[in-house]
């Protein structure tokens, strides 16, 4: 028998109340943001250069100009290098509601197109971030929130490295190891998979030792990450093994990323460089241009500032009690 379509009365009606709240929770972020002199922007979603992620697969497309010329665009999977660009053009702190696209994705907690709040403040360091992050949720969520079996107290936060939280959850040093893919085995007591880089065998401890343990009673900020994970974050000044950048986690689930930006135009592109290649080794995605109008952004002085991702359909799933993120999309795909 062939399912009803997602706009029929019946599924509509089921995914009202999430929806409704939704829509009550966009008015309050907004009110959040313009409180605190926050601009709100708006920036291309078809774009000449998606990024250098590694892991995140694109949506192609392409634009005809009135004259038949032919240009390859990409629907863009952040509005970062956008908004970033503002930033040095002296925009001042922003924040925008986009639509972005992951190609490949989907689960209870992922869509190929969903919300991405983002918001960037010259100045802001990781501690200050991590503060109004924490006030935000405690502005627009109730004070405790369930979703997927779990309940979060908003009342509390835990803050923890990625060493700690390697060391409490896995009994492993994950920055004595960098780099070694048996020594960081041998140091978590696990078997090296065949083939199974440095960076495979830290996620998968992330995702099965620590992941499950983190977030629970209270957000989680996880911080300090290893430098090769953090594309365009600052390195810390006192550590330079680690970045300055945190993952949000509540109710389990991975809300946030944030980055103290990386201003340096010659290591941006040295990283990117770096990432394009591996992104090729490991995926043979399609190529782009290198995005020079972002590096010439920061080489004209994006001033010291901090930003962050928050994936806005999960939290309309904490705010609402959704247990799958459907149910808080107007359409699914």
């Amino acid at each position: 028998m062939r399912s009803q379509p997602a706009w029929s009365a019946d599924h509509l009606a089921a995914r009202l109340p999430f929806l409704r709240r939704r829509a009550l929770l966009i008015q309050a972020v907004r009110a959040f943001f313009l409180a605190r002199g926050y601009t709100e922007v708006e920036t291309p979603y078809a774009v000449p250069t998606p990024g250098e992620e590694v892991h995140l697969a694109t949506f192609a497309t392409e634009r005809v100009s009135p004259v038949g010329e032919r240009t390859r665009l990409w629907l863009h999977t952040s509005p970062e290098f956008a908004m970033k660009k503002l930033l040095a053009g002296g925009a001042g702190p922003i924040f925008q509601f986009a639509r972005v696209w992951r190609n490949g994705e989907g689960s209870d907690l992922h869509a190929p197109e969903f919300t991405m709040l983002e918001w960037y403040r010259p100045g802001a360091d990781m501690a200050s971030l991590i503060a109004e992050t924490t006030e935000l949720l405690r502005a627009v969520l109730p004070p405790a929130v369930r979703c997927r079996g779990i309940e979060t107290r908003l009342d509390g936060v835990e803050r923890l490295t990625v060493a700690d939280a390697f060391r409490i959850h896995a009994g492993a040093d994950v920055l004595a190891t960098a780099d070694d893919a048996a020594a960081l085995a041998a140091s978590a007591a696990t078997r090296l998979r065949e083939n199974e880089t440095w960076e495979d065998l830290f996620f998968r401890l992330l995702l099965e030792r620590i992941e499950p343990r983190i977030g629970r009673a209270h957000p989680t900020f996880l911080t300090h990450w290893p430098a090769a994970q953090a594309a365009l974050a600052r390195r810390d000044p006192a550590d330079p093994r680690v970045a300055e950048r945190f993952e949000l986690f509540v109710c389990g689930i991975e809300l946030a990323n944030a980055f103290v930006e990386l201003t340096d135009a010659a290591e941006q592109r040295a990283r990117f460089e770096a990432d394009r290649a591996r992104r090729h080794a490991i995926t043979g995605a399609p190529d782009w241009p290198l995005d020079e109008d972002f590096l010439a952004a920061l080489e004209s002085g994006l001033p010291p500032c901090a930003g962050i991702a928050l994936g806005f359909d999960r939290l309309a799933m904490l705010a609402a009690g959704a247990d799958r993120i459907d149910q808080v999309l107007w359409l699914p795909a």
